[in-house]
Parts: structure tokens; C-alpha cells; sequence
């Protein structure tokens, strides 16, 4: 993903990243085989859900110790389109598998100029 641009300092996006851990085992498959699976079906959910401007997600490269596993960030233009978002059918499946293989996650989310 290429940085954003600011344009214009009264115009601003909402910024969500979330990080995720995962099981060494889950599903049937190991943490770098869910983790694959896991940034696929992220990497679907801008074609599929309209209110997603930009949109990153990737796999952890350095394999830190406080590293995480996966990490997403996605930019929307209103908290209404991130709510939109978390609501839609198309991430709650996603969500399900997700729910099914990480040990944990966190998030934050807020106001970018753009």
C-alpha cells in the first residue's frame, strides 16, 4: 500500500488496524497454513464490501518475539462505513474462520487527515 497523501487537513478517513495472533494448530492446519488462508479471504473483502477505500494485510516478516502473526489496516470514510464493514456478511465469515485460529488480537482505530 502506497502512504496516503494528506490533501486536505479538514479531510479525514478512519484508519483500522488490527493485529492478530495465531495457534500453532487449529483447523487442521499449522499457523503459517491459517495464516495464508487468513490474508486470502481478508484480501477478498474490498471487492466484496464497497465501504472499503484502502485496504493492506500481510503476514509477519521478522518473526519477532513481539511480533504478531497476521496484521490488517483498511481505511473507510466515516465510522458508519467501518460499522457497515464489521457488520457485513462477507467479514463476519471471515471473522468465524478467524475466531477459529488466533489465541488473540487487538485494534485501534482513528481519524487520518487525507
Amino acid at each position: 500500500m502506497t502512504q496516503m497523501k494528506m490533501l486536505n487537513p479538514e479531510s479525514k478517513m478512519i484508519c483500522h488496524i488490527v493485529m492478530f495472533k495465531l495457534k500453532d494448530f487449529a483447523e487442521g492446519a499449522s499457523k503459517a497454513e491459517n495464516a495464508e488462508k487468513m490474508t486470502k479471504l481478508l484480501a477478498e473483502l474490498p471487492a466484496l464490501i464497497p465501504q472499503i477505500k484502502q485496504f493492506a494485510v500481510g503476514v509477519d516478516v521478522l518473526k519477532s518475539e513481539r511480533s504478531y502473526d497476521v496484521a490488517l489496516v483498511g481505511y473507510y470514510d466515516n465510522l458508519t462505513d467501518l460499522d457497515i464493514y464489521a457488520k457485513h456478511p462477507e467479514h463476519l465469515r471471515v471473522v468465524d474462520f478467524i475466531l477459529k485460529v488466533r489465541t488473540e488480537s487487538h485494534s485501534v482505530d482513528f481519524e487520518v487527515n487525507v
